[in-house]
């Protein structure tokens, strides 16, 4: 079970990879996570990676796919494993899929999340994360208790300060350009399977359930 998970920010791809990763016990290969562990391990790839970070420069996607590369050759994701967060646009998809070929481990399903876009606006500029143990919440469909404390720990909700309109905006219109494409990409390869992502997430997690069933 080979998956690559689509959406745009604030469709649940991240809550939802990790329900999948526990349900099947596959790895969820987020690139972000990939990258930091990668610094911090201090590798090849992760020095060269910390060196373009340092620089202010995109980490390249030769490295990234260097970094998944080693990540889906390690035992546990023999039996598959859940990509979240890459491909971000048809030039890396391309390369991605070149090389799990290279490997024997082709994707065999792209799932794409669809969420209205006046619900993605919600989602994101509501959400607060707790400053002490990173609960998150959100001020619309998932509120604290107490304004701005967090029922867990008591802690400081706080509000990133990229999660205004404004940027919001713009992140899903990058993604409306680059990343949208890909479910094109995906389908014409007779891979891709669109699941609404609004409801409970429970209510989701079984949708997406039933198409890997199908």
């Amino acid at each position: 079970m080979r998956i690559v998970l689509l959406g745009a920010p604030g469709s649940g791809k991240g809550t939802q990879a990790k329900l999948l990763a526990d349900k099947h016990a596959i790895p969820q290969v987020s690139t972000g996570d990939l990258l930091r562990a990668a610094v911090a391990a201090g590798t090849n790839l992760g020095r060269r990676a910390k060196a373009a970070m340092d620089a202010g420069e995109l980490v390249s996607d030769e490295i990234v796919l260097g970094i998944i590369r080693d990540r889906v050759r390690e035992p546990d994701a023999a039996n598959g494993f859940i990509m979240d967060g890459f491909p971000r646009n048809l030039a890396q998809a391309r390369a991605l899929d070149r090389m799990l070929d290279d490997l024997g481990q082709p994707i065999d399903t792209a799932l794409l999340l669809d969420v209205d876009f006046d619900i993605l606006m919600q989602r994101l500029t509501g959400r607060r994360t707790c400053r002490e143990c990173g609960q998150m919440y959100n001020v619309y469909t998932s509120p604290p208790k107490q304004e701005g404390i967090c029922d867990r720990c008591g802690g400081e909700l706080l509000h990133r300060d990229d999660d205004n309109e404004d940027t919001i905006s713009k992140r899903l219109k990058v993604y409306e350009e680059q990343t949208q494409p890909l479910g094109r990409y995906y389908e014409d390869q007779g891979k891709l399977a669109r699941i609404s992502g609004e409801g409970e997430i429970d209510e989701i997690f079984g949708r997406l359930e039933a198409v890997l069933a199908g």
